[in-house]
């Protein structure tokens, strides 16, 4: 099957609108792009309200349902949405969903598509998720897309992947992929994750791409499991061994780093709320951590907002359209500092010089239960 690219014109970082963090670092001479992703996009349908588990033999009624793009559409909106200019390298399927996870990432979050492309005759991956008592059950079908042969490319889009700042990559076990070491010689720091290893070796010698890597940002399970130490904090001190930069997160207890180059830890407790899905939340997690990064901010503080932005996102329905972005972190501090006063506002102290610009009041866009209503908007 040959794969074909849809013309999308060139976005380029006029097309992106908001506060932008990275405002005093910018100058003439930084890439037009700050982060470049790339992977699978996914229509995500969550159902929410669940009492337990679906049963086998048994029909469950969710109390709340939401559709929206997932899979990298996650990683790809939280950093739109957090004011970094993004791009996206993927496959859309070509039918229905395909179409409105396109729209939704290119016209709605201001997300690059030039690198991104449309396979004729495939159809969009799916996921179906299902949140009850903070937890979630996934179920996806999709097939693996073609190979985009290299004729596909439009001969006036950038080289792939483009300069950036960064990348964010997850990892893969005995696969390293040649983009990783591309990115990291062009000079982006490249800030990675990675996935449940099915072969059960939890090798770090499988993980080739981690030389390249500014960060290694896996979850407390994945930390353990890959260093054979018990506590994730004595993991992470393990990792700082084998790239720059290691950040274990702790789930609703925050988040722990080690600064291998300097020695610097830091630790951050999560922000109390009361989950409705936790779809997305890793990644959300990753985007604010890179913003910070980008921006300078110290280790702490970068921990800091990374746990906050992942606290926000859980309140919302999905993976992408949860993701927060300035308008809700400004109105959650505004709250903050009126609960606390000015005497006890803590960690996230340092919202205070970041918000001095100001945030977009427009609100975003976030999961419906329908892909389209006719007449109207979604929503």
């Amino acid at each position: 099957m040959r794969s074909t690219l849809r013309a999308t014109p060139q976005r380029g970082p006029e097309r992106c609108r908001g506060f932008d963090p990275l405002a005093a670092v910018r100058d003439e001479s930084a890439p037009a792009w700050d982060v470049y992703v790339t992977g699978t996009v996914f229509l995500d349908i969550v159902f929410t309200g669940l009492d337990s588990a679906p049963v086998r033999g048994t029909e469950s009624w969710a109390r709340g349902m939401g559709s929206s793009p997932g899979g990298i559409a996650n990683m790809a909106t939280a950093l739109a949405r957090l004011g970094l200019r993004t791009s996206l390298a993927a496959a859309f399927g070509d039918d229905m969903y395909g179409d409105h996870c396109r729209d939704v990432l290119e016209h709605s979050e201001g997300i690059d598509l030039a690198l991104s492309h449309t396979v004729p005759g495939w159809h969009s991956p799916v996921t179906v998720s299902m949140a009850y008592d903070g937890e979630r059950t996934m179920v996806s079908h999709g097939h693996e897309a073609p190979a985009k042969e290299a004729s596909a490319y439009d001969p006036d889009a950038p080289p792939c992947p483009p300069p950036a700042r960064a990348c964010v990559a997850s990892l893969v076990p005995g696969r390293p992929q040649k983009w990783i070491a591309t990115a990291a010689r062009s000079g982006s720091l490249v800030f990675a994750d990675v996935g449940w290893d099915e072969t059960g070796a939890w090798s770090l010698r499988a993980l080739a791409d981690l030389k390249h890597c500014e960060a290694f940002l896996p979850n407390a399970a994945e930390a353990v499991r890959y260093t054979g130490k018990d506590d994730p904090r004595a993991a992470a001190h393990v990792l700082s061994e084998y790239v720059p930069l290691a950040v274990v997160t702790l789930g609703r207890e925050g988040a722990y780093a080690v600064d291998g180059r300097t020695g610097e830890s830091a630790e951050v407790p999560g922000v109390a709320v009361e989950a409705l899905d936790t779809t997305g939340a890793g990644d959300v997690f990753v985007a604010g951590f890179v913003t910070g990064s980008l921006a300078g901010w110290p280790l702490r503080d970068r921990l800091a907002f990374a746990a906050l932005t992942s606290a926000l996102s859980v309140q919302e329905f999905g993976g992408s359209l949860s993701a927060p972005g300035w308008p809700e972190i400004a109105a959650w501090w505004r709250r903050r500092r009126t609960e606390c006063g000015k005497a006890d506002l803590g960690r996230h102290r340092f919202l205070d010089a970041v918000l001095t610009a100001g945030a977009p009041a427009r609100p975003l866009r976030r999961a419906v239960p329908t892909l389209g209503l006719r007449g109207g908007d979604e929503g």
